[in-house]
């Protein structure tokens, strides 16, 4: 019984760490990559935000190799074809529908917004993973969770009433307040996702693997992505990528290696996110994406050159003293959790001497 809770104790601090390297080389890449395509002429939102999730079909390759690795120990007629429930997969629809609605509204704010601006944004949604997750899974927090949220929520504000200040050259303030407002609101469902992932995985009572996080993601995937293509063909993108091809600033060729790997490294992220939720929670998640802000932020400004105002750098400190607060709070109470199991054990033994005769 031991070695096999060892063996699984192993594979989920596996799943961890790959989780939360996909998660951070996407998180980092796929927003510079995405502002990367509007910068050099590109226009099409709905087009950016199929980038987002149509990279799912790379999910197969790992799926299957899991297969054969499944059908190898328990045998060919054995081996079932996914391990993901019924119930998981109208979950997973469900919340793929929202995830196209935050890929749209993204779109559009990392159309109109610098980098920098952007992932300060972003950080802000593990406030609303912490407001979601304290109603629907019931999440406990202490002063230091709060004190992270109200640091974030005070950036966001910062930022939202200085906002003019760093509109990129040639943008309409319409626009870009427009863009910051739907920002904000596809983070607000991001850190709603997180949650309605976790709160999927409790109820429902999936084994915790990297397999299922893969399958569930490419459900998820799968469904933003048919809702992007509609709006695609509706708004006719398809027939203008030639064509905006040909007028890319960086050339023909380099137009479609950047919407390549927009979708190779937001399918890096999606799979870090649901991959870290099965491994961890929508709280840690949400702290592991905030803490990845200052990085992407100083790589946007040295990639495109942006400004990084007073504004910004308050927001940034407020952003990572929450991210600080959030996980020395969350360190303390660990410890104090493993100071009392240590402290039971003890106490245990001297129980039964008491009592034995």
């Amino acid at each position: 019984m031991e070695t096999q809770q060892e063996i699984h104790k192993v594979k989920i601090n596996a799943t961890r760490v790959i989780s939360l390297l996909l998660l951070a080389i996407g998180n980092c890449g796929a927003l510079l990559v995405s502002r990367l395509y509007f910068i050099y002429g590109g226009k099409r939102i709905w087009l950016s935000s199929w980038t987002q999730t149509v990279g799912f079909p790379l999910n197969l390759i790992p799926l299957t190799i899991s297969y054969f690795i499944r059908r190898k120990k328990v045998g060919l007629t054995d081996a079932t074809i996914t391990l993901m429930t019924f119930p998981a997969f109208v979950a997973a629809i469900f919340i793929g529908l929202l995830a196209a609605a935050g890929s749209y509204m993204s779109a559009i704010g990392y159309a109109r917004l610098p980098v920098s601006t952007s992932t300060i944004i972003l950080a802000t949604q593990l406030a609303f993973t912490a407001f979601f997750a304290f109603f629907i899974v019931k999440q406990k927090f202490n002063s230091y969770t709060i004190n992270a949220v109200v640091l974030l929520t005070i950036g966001a504000v910062l930022l939202g009433l200085h906002a003019s200040s760093d509109r990129p050259e040639g943008e309409t303030k319409k626009l870009y307040i427009l863009g910051f407002i739907l920002l904000l609101i596809s983070t607000a469902c991001v850190g709603l996702i997180y949650t309605l992932t976790e709160f999927v995985y409790k109820k429902i009572k999936l084994d915790i693997s990297f397999t299922v996080a893969m399958e569930m993601q490419l459900v998820i995937a799968l469904s933003a992505t048919v809702v992007s293509t509609v709006g695609m063909l509706i708004n006719k993108d398809f027939q203008a990528i030639p064509q905006e091809a040909r007028e890319f600033q960086l050339g023909e060729a380099k137009y479609y290696v950047v919407l390549v790997f927009s979708a190779i490294l937001w399918q890096c992220f999606q799979l870090g996110i649901f991959g870290t939720l099965f491994s961890t929670s929508a709280l840690v998640t949400g702290i592991f994406t905030s803490f990845l802000v200052p990085v992407t932020a100083v790589l946007g400004v040295i990639a495109y050159h942006e400004k990084f105002n007073a504004e910004k750098g308050v927001a940034l400190v407020l952003a990572l003293w929450g991210f600080a607060s959030h996980f020395y709070g969350e360190f303390k109470l660990r410890n104090q959790k493993r100071a009392q199991a240590i402290q039971t054990e003890v106490d245990i033994p001297a129980e039964k001497t008491t009592i034995d005769p």
